[in-house]
């Protein structure tokens, strides 16, 4: 593998980026702020009491009414519909009982898209802090996930964390040890993945934070691998969320994160006991933005695992084996790129998919791409409702 590792741990200093103004508006919707606590390598994370919430609840109608209002100068979002396996078109935003509702979304870090990323045909008021962190939460808001998994998150502490507490999710946040972000001038710190859970809905069992690595060398890219117990069934199910190396030339580099992301969940999988090829009694979600195309031997590493996995956005194809068109699509200053990134895996034996949310259309994303006034990242959200197969424990 030709691959130099050490740009991830000893980089090299590079001049900051000018970006416009990141701050921008408070609210009581986003007038908290935490301190932003050292992460470490695999950091483990255990609940406390569900029952205290550390911030006041609030009403998710009226946050979506506090967005709506916000946002009320910015052309009404398209409509996605839900998608049932087959073709038929499914529910409306919110989950039935029973159903596990799944998010999965690169949110797009506010530094890199002001600072570095160069969205050439987006103009610089839609990517406005101010204005931006409502759309997405409008975007959450809408589908109400029991379980939100999210890419390049960089206001965390400040935004992520204290709003969503509001609406019952907890959640766990693991950053980058050499984010991009803080070349950024003005960045407000580093990016990473989070994790968060319905509270209501399920009970932490363990959360753990990795630092990918290849070739047993560290790497700058992370995971967050949750367990929950859902409380409607006692069942559990595992969580990770990640995001891999991005860019074309580092095929091997994901391949390899892929690989030491998939030996640690197949580990948590081998529970005492289970014959070989057996079932795990620990059902698996993973969510990311893997920056690979079908084609690449990540994805290819993930749909061949032991642990049976398959790709939830397939049954949006008719013949439920092929990926959607994209789930990104941008402009840049080295061209436009139209590619499918990001991925919903599941456990085949442990999960039944029910539904997913429709891709926009290229009509609906408009000629500019993404990110624009309605979409406030450059890649789409996936959603999928699950439910959990009858002889899981």
């Amino acid at each position: 593998m030709d691959v130099s590792f050490n740009l991830f741990f000893t980089p090299p200093p590079r001049p900051l980026h000018p970006v416009c103004p990141m701050g921008g508006g408070t609210s009581r919707l986003y007038g908290s702020s935490l301190s932003n606590p050292a992460a470490s390598p695999l950091a483990r994370h255990q609940d406390t009491d569900p029952s205290v919430a550390p911030h006041p609840a609030t009403d998710p109608a009226e946050l979506l009414r506090e967005c709506e209002e916000a946002l009320r100068e910015r052309p009404a979002r398209p409509h996605r519909a839900f998608v049932c396996p087959g073709g038929r078109e499914g529910g409306g935003g919110s989950a039935t009982d029973g159903i596990i509702r799944v998010m999965q979304w690169n949110t797009l870090a506010q530094a890199l898209g002001e600072g570095m990323d160069s969205f050439v045909n987006c103009p610089p008021e839609a990517l406005n802090w101010a204005e931006r962190k409502y759309l997405i939460l409008e975007e959450i808001l809408t589908y109400r996930p029991h379980i939100l998994c999210l890419q390049e998150v960089d206001h965390y502490h400040d935004t992520f964390q204290p709003t969503l507490a509001r609406l019952g999710y907890r959640g766990n946040f693991c950053p980058k040890p050499w984010s991009p972000c803080l070349d950024v001038e003005g960045n407000n710190g580093p990016d990473g993945c989070a994790l968060f859970y319905d509270s209501a809905r399920f009970q932490l069992a363990d959360s753990v934070n990795m630092h990918l690595s290849a070739l047993l060398m560290p790497t700058n890219q992370v995971a967050v691998v949750t367990t929950l117990i859902c409380r409607l069934t006692s069942k559990r199910l595992r969580v990770a969320v990640t995001h891999l190396k991005a860019r074309s030339g580092w095929e091997c580099l994901r391949s390899a994160q892929g690989s030491d992301l998939l030996r640690y969940l197949t580990s948590l999988a081998q529970s005492p006991g289970l014959p070989a090829g057996g079932t795990p009694d620990t059902p698996l979600l993973v969510c990311g933005d893997f920056n690979a195309v079908p084609s690449e031997d990540v994805y290819r590493l993930f749909a061949s695992s032991p642990l049976n996995l398959d790709s939830a956005y397939k049954r949006l194809s008719r013949d439920g084996l092929s990926e959607p068109a994209y789930t990104t699509w941008k402009i840049r200053t080295t061209g436009e790129c139209c590619s499918t990134l990001d991925y919903i895996w599941y456990s085949r034996d442990g999960f039944s998919v029910d539904a997913v949310l429709d891709m926009p259309t290229e009509e609906q994303i408009g000629p500019n791409r993404l990110p624009s006034f309605n979409y406030p990242s450059d890649h789409l959200s996936l959603v999928c409702d699950l439910s959990f197969k009858e002889h899981v424990d």
